[in-house]
């Protein structure tokens, strides 16, 4: 990656947040900052990288803005506000522009899936079609939620804006939503050839520790945010092997793992536990620890794990969550308990928009639960179902070679 290639990518957030403090008009400030990147993407290289990329960025861009509200009759109004506009104090101690420009995305005109839809599309950097996976809804609806959201941004007149004190729960809420559904995008990526964007997770850890250190945490759910991305990322060296292929989580070499992260993620979610209210990200963060203190998947407590995921199907249910517990019961009762409860999870399912039928993670862990009860050729099934219907590279190789594994050993 060249300097100039850098320097933009890591500019471009936090100038376009200035614009949107300044202006408001989210929009038109998005319009201009791509104009300013053509510009400097053309520039840069010849000419070099300027000594305040960001400086340069929010300059231009800020030029391009006006000469946009100036040569539009229709946006006198708009002019009218960028000139007047003040920027709005915030309850949060600064913090950096990224997050800041989460923040604003994170509209109180908005809904919590709108939001985080905006969010992760405007500034996440991810597409469309990954944040429906994400979301596990259509594409299309996800492509609607974005365009509705802002026109009903426009239509709210308020524009974009920090958060007042009263605003801020709900707003930290959602922000901590788009960062955990960024970090899971970084973990295990929806589509392609890498196993994971490691670029998406750190960036993910990184703000969620900004927003940790910054924001008040009265709940409890940011301080747990953050445990759960350490004691989960703790495991990424040992997640593929030196080709790049898979590592199932019971085949990995556990001295690999990061113990500092371990024991950092560990003691955030021990001292959450003890202060806050329970909520879903700590049971997440509980149950990612007691993965990563045990010394095997055979030693592992499965019976506080399934207690934990109990406790999450409570408070947040989700199929992911389903599938969890499924796991752990299988792991408590056996394979075909398991089963038995897959089976029951995907009748309720049916008919409520994409199905938990339709997730490869489901055919992965029927699979994995076949394969456990001595069901060879339905598991070869499974596993070659599942990997038709994933997208990430190493995922669909690593199932592909099971089912044809459990083919060959059946012939």
């Amino acid at each position: 990656m060249s300097d100039a290639v850098r320097a933009l990518r890591d500019a471009a957030p936090s100038a376009l947040a200035v614009l949107v403090r300044r202006y408001g008009d989210f929009e038109a400030c998005e319009d201009a900052m791509q104009e300013a990147l053509i510009a400097a993407s053309a520039q840069w290289p010849r000419d070099g990288v300027p000594d305040s990329p960001r400086a340069w960025l929010v300059q231009v861009a800020g030029r391009r803005y006006i000469d946009q509200v100036r040569s539009d009759v229709a946006r006198r109004r708009r002019e009218a506000l960028a000139a007047d506009l003040e920027p709005t104090p915030t309850p949060i101690p600064a913090v950096d522009d990224t997050l800041t420009l989460f923040l604003l995305c994170c509209h109180p005109a908005l809904g919590r899936p709108a939001q985080v839809a905006l969010t992760l599309r405007a500034v996440g950097g991810l597409t469309t079609a990954e944040i429906a996976r994400a979301l596990l809804v259509p594409e299309a609806t996800v492509a609607q939620r974005i365009s509705r959201a802002k026109a009903r941004i426009r239509a709210s007149g308020e524009g974009f804006r920090m958060p007042r004190a009263d605003e801020l729960d709900a707003r930290l809420a959602a922000l901590r939503n788009v960062l955990y559904l960024i970090f899971t995008e970084g973990h295990t990526a929806s589509s392609g050839e890498a196993l994971a964007r490691v670029d998406l997770s750190a960036e993910a850890i990184r703000l969620t520790r900004q927003l940790h250190d910054a924001a008040p945490d009265a709940s409890g759910e940011t301080t747990g945010l953050l445990a759960l991305m350490l004691l989960t990322e703790a495991r990424r060296s040992a997640r593929a092997d030196a080709t790049g292929a898979l590592v199932p989580l019971e085949e990995q070499d556990r001295d690999r793992w990061d113990r500092a992260m371990i024991d950092e993620g560990v003691a955030l979610v021990t001292e959450v536990l003890d202060r806050a209210p329970i909520g879903p990200y700590q049971l997440q963060a509980a149950i990612a620890a007691v993965h990563d203190e045990a010394a095997s998947t055979e030693t592992t407590d499965w019976i506080e794990i399934l207690g934990l995921y109990d406790l999450l199907a409570r408070l947040a249910p989700g199929p992911m969550v389903t599938l969890g517990r499924i796991v752990a019961l299988a792991m408590v009762e056996g394979p075909d308990a398991g089963l038995g409860a897959l089976d029951r999870a995907e009748d309720a399912a049916s008919g409520a928009g994409p199905t938990l039928a339709e997730h490869h993670r489901t055919w992965a862990v029927r699979a994995h639960l076949l394969e456990r009860s001595g069901s060879t050729d339905a598991a070869s099934l499974a596993f070659a179902e599942a990997a038709r219907r994933t997208l990430n590279g190493p995922e669909q190789r690593y199932l592909a070679s099971k089912a044809e594994a459990l083919r060959s050993s059946a012939g």
